[in-house]
């Protein structure tokens, strides 16, 4: 059996230096065609399929006849408002050659952090999916900002398939997979074809720079792993420059595959668990760590201290004493409030803050602990 043939919905994440040339800022049409060639394959093989691909800034930056090197921001956005035309076009035209409808969609970190702008995206997609479009994903760089924005498309395309409920992440690379160490300075590395679940081990393992058009390195392939996997959607690194990339995966060329975890979380904690913009942390006590893997509440009698600047409905980081990160979740309270509130019972919540309010920092339906 083919390697993709189990999994119905599959994101594909590009990278720009796999769709653009480096010298004249120009598309590689021909790998581009082979990839719409296994796009159409997959769809008939009735498999739904989501493009986040990257290239608009780099398309952009060769028509407006901007310098090589890194960009101002006002500089890059105008590159990504020229660019995305060109590239929108350059899908529509090779997927309906292949009777596939092509249908843009521009997000930020916005879009996805927000639970209300995240249904909309997410309503969006489905609606799209269900009527046979192939959805193309890239991140709004004509009104992101630094504040606002991933900074790279691996995480984006993991919250896009947490977000629409995907089987499969695929991120095509400029390596074919996770090494024990860079293989370009270490001729021992060996790839590594299985990983079973990220562990620091893992995560230390990752890193090496990008590439001139692209933002993304193995540290943020690791990180949409941890994203996409904590929410019960797999993932695959694979060697993107080759033609018919998604061909060799199916073919089981080398590669490196990341296993789901067991037990999917609701939707309602997959964007908890998946959320990078977190606005703060919440340190827990020796006591309050041990109530909340027996799956309990974080109340404030068992909070040291907050850090960061939140509100009510914010995500936040939850910290055990020791400096490690236990999960995320959705603070109770406002900073003002959570500082009075601090190592102090629950049934004074109401005396020290004027009204009863929530009996818990976080309550355990609003996080998600690491490994969950």
């Amino acid at each position: 059996m083919n390697r993709l043939t189990p999994y119905r919905r599959i994101v594909i994440k590009i990278g720009s230096a796999l769709l653009v040339e480096r010298a004249t800022g120009t598309l590689h049409a021909d790998w581009l065609k082979s990839l719409a060639d296994d796009v159409a394959s997959l769809a008939r093989r009735g498999a739904e399929v989501i493009l986040v691909s990257s290239g608009a800034i780099a398309l952009g930056r060769g028509r407006l006849g901007l310098p090589k090197g890194s960009l101002e921001l006002e500089q890059a956005q105008a590159a990504a408002a020229v660019g995305q035309i060109a590239l929108a076009h350059a899908y529509s035209d090779v997927l309906g050659q292949r009777g596939l409808t092509a249908a843009q969609i521009l997000l930020t970190l916005e879009d996805t952090e927000n639970r209300q702008r995240y249904l909309n995206a997410r309503a969006t997609l489905g609606t799209l999916i269900s009527h046979g479009a192939v959805p193309v994903i890239n991140e709004n760089d004509t009104v992101a900002t630094t504040e606002i924005r991933y900074g790279d498309n691996d995480r984006l395309a993991a919250r896009v398939a947490t977000m629409i409920g995907a089987d499969l992440l695929i991120l095509l690379s400029d390596i074919d997979g996770l090494y024990t160490a860079p293989p370009n300075l270490d001729p021992n590395a060996t790839l590594i074809p299985l990983v079973e679940r990220i562990t620091p081990e893992i995560e230390a393992i990752a890193g090496g720079a990008a590439s001139e058009l692209s933002r993304g390195g193995m540290k943020t392939k690791i990180e949409a792993g941890k994203i996409a996997c904590a929410a019960g959607t797999a993932m695959v690194i694979s060697l993107g420059k080759r033609i018919n990339p998604l061909t060799a995966i199916d073919d089981d060329q080398p590669a490196t595959w990341f296993l789901a975890e067991d037990n999917p979380v609701t939707a309602r904690k997959k964007w908890i668990a998946g959320s990078l913009d977190a606005r703060g942390t919440i340190v827990a006590d020796a006591g309050a760590v041990r109530a909340l893997r027996a799956g309990k509440s974080l109340l404030p009698a068992g909070c040291i201290r907050a850090e960061g600047r939140f509100q009510r409905g914010d995500t936040v980081v939850i910290q055990g004493h020791d400096g490690a990160e236990l999960g995320r979740g959705l603070i109770a309270f406002d900073r003002d409030e959570a500082d009075a509130i601090m190592g102090r019972k629950t049934h004074e919540i109401e005396s020290i803050l004027g009204y009863i309010g929530r009996a818990a920092m976080i309550h355990r339906d609003d996080m998600v602990l690491r490994g969950e």
